[in-house]
């Protein structure tokens, strides 16, 4: 965004002329006569520059450059000075002030000095986002065979023209995080930051720093004034993910950011305007919250502008193989194995598994597999016992199976358990071995 600056002269032509030439250029100033009224404009609004005057009635630009770095920090200075007052200047860049231009000057000059503030200060900000966000990557991949992900694919397609508030809904570990991210990615502030934050994971007074940051002071331990994530994520767009766990008191904090794109920092006095596209994320039920209380319903439509819906794993099971075939690739890298993929006994074994923790599961089983795995493929030895003995299986009223075939079945995936060891497996079902083989010769 364009700088904010207020500039500090008593001479009304020279405000004037520096006032308009700024606005031409496109950023936000305004004037004021002195120093005295300067400060008080800066006590009540925000600005990331003031140009000011080094002699003015009242209160003079060294003086208001010492009062504007005691409590305004993040504020940059330039002091205007005549050609026989060097030794003014100097002392102000002793001060800290950022530079010094002496009159009569060409305001040229002066929008080359104001433009090398804004671009310091944009690099400043990108530098903070990529420190804050430092795993995103553009390059996501989505898997998407079965058709609830393709209509989500469309979904946010539908998107990328538009900035709105996006709700992501669905069971934890289904990939809601990843979600967020093509969305912000396929925009059109793909360029700028994307920041996340999960809700849930920090008290209510560290969740309100991190969100809105603060002003110096404005707590034991506040030594320095600090942005927050809306602030840093200002043009880009931030993620926020279990959303539902916000106290009422930041959930209105967060109302007056979607509505009027302004905030106030923790222990701060003056209103901090932003852009910023929020998407949030939840695994509760939001309309059942708004009836027990625990959720601002005017929050809830600001945020849900657009629903998207991402299925459970177990409802979507034509995504389980590329998924795994996906993930193994990802983590295979890191082990120095030469693994080529998935056995077919093995894949069985998660086609069938019900996933309770969804996609961040299977991405723990297969990390895990690759690790345990001592052959080529992975094998059901190296899935974890659980869900190899306890396998959900869906019948249709198409296709009734009769009890011998669900015996044989069950027998036989028994014996892949054991890697095909029919000793082993005969021994644990309680039957002889021949018994068993009776069992998998029947047609």
């Amino acid at each position: 965004m364009a700088l904010k600056i207020l500039v500090a002269e008593d001479e009304e032509i020279t405000l004037k002329n520096i006032v308009d030439t700024l606005n031409e250029e496109g950023y936000g100033a305004s004037g004021t006569k002195d120093g005295y009224e300067a400060l008080h404009v800066l006590d009540k609004e925000r600005f990331d520059l003031l140009i000011t005057d080094i002699k003015m009635p009242r209160l003079s630009g060294l003086e208001l450059l010492e009062k504007v770095k005691e409590k305004y920090p993040e504020t940059e200075v330039i002091i205007i000075t005549g050609f026989g007052s060097i030794g003014s200047a100097v002392e102000a860049m002793k001060k800290d002030a950022y530079d010094y231009i002496t009159k009569p000057f060409d305001l040229d000059e002066l929008i080359i000095r104001v433009k090398k503030i804004q671009q310091q200060k944009n690099l400043k900000k990108e530098n903070i986002a990529l420190k804050t966000y430092f795993n995103m990557n553009k390059k996501v991949t989505i898997i998407a065979k079965s058709e609830g992900m393709k209509k989500i694919l469309d979904t946010i397609d539908g998107l990328k023209d538009s900035a709105c508030s996006v709700l992501l809904t669905g069971e934890s570990g289904t990939g809601k995080n990843l979600i967020a991210k093509i969305i912000h990615s396929t925009s059109r502030r793909q360029d700028k930051p994307f920041l996340s934050i999960n809700c849930a994971t920090l008290t209510e007074d560290l969740l309100a720093s991190e969100l809105f940051g603060h002003e110096k002071g404005a707590f034991t331990g506040a030594v320095a004034s600090k942005q927050g994530l809306v602030e840093i994520a200002d043009t880009g767009t931030l993620f926020l993910d279990e959303i539902a766990e916000l106290s009422p008191a930041l959930q209105a904090k967060l109302l007056k950011v979607v509505e009027e794109g302004e905030f106030y920092r923790v222990g701060g006095l003056k209103p901090q305007k932003v852009d910023v596209r929020f998407i949030a994320a939840t695994n509760q039920n939001v309309k059942n919250l708004i009836s027990e209380g625990r959720f601002r319903e005017d929050l809830y439509y600001r945020l849900n502008v657009m629903e998207i819906f991402i299925q459970p794993l177990r409802e979507r099971r034509e995504d389980i193989k590329p998924l795994s075939a996906f993930l193994l690739q990802k983590h295979l890298p890191k082990s120095n194995k030469k693994i080529t993929g998935i056995s077919e006994e093995a894949m069985e074994i998660l086609m069938h598994y019900s996933f309770p923790g969804n996609v961040r599961e299977l991405e723990n089983i297969i990390e895990r597999a690759i690790i345990i795995e001592k052959s080529a493929v992975i094998t059901p030895e190296s899935l974890p016992h659980g869900i190899r003995v306890l396998q959900i299986e869906t019948l249709g009223p198409d296709r009734i199976k009769t009890i011998d075939e669900h015996i044989k079945e069950y027998v036989e995936k028994v014996v892949r358990v054991f890697g095909g060891n029919k000793t082993k497996a005969a021994e644990s079902l309680g039957i002889s071995r021949t018994s068993l083989w009776k069992i998998l010769k029947e047609d």
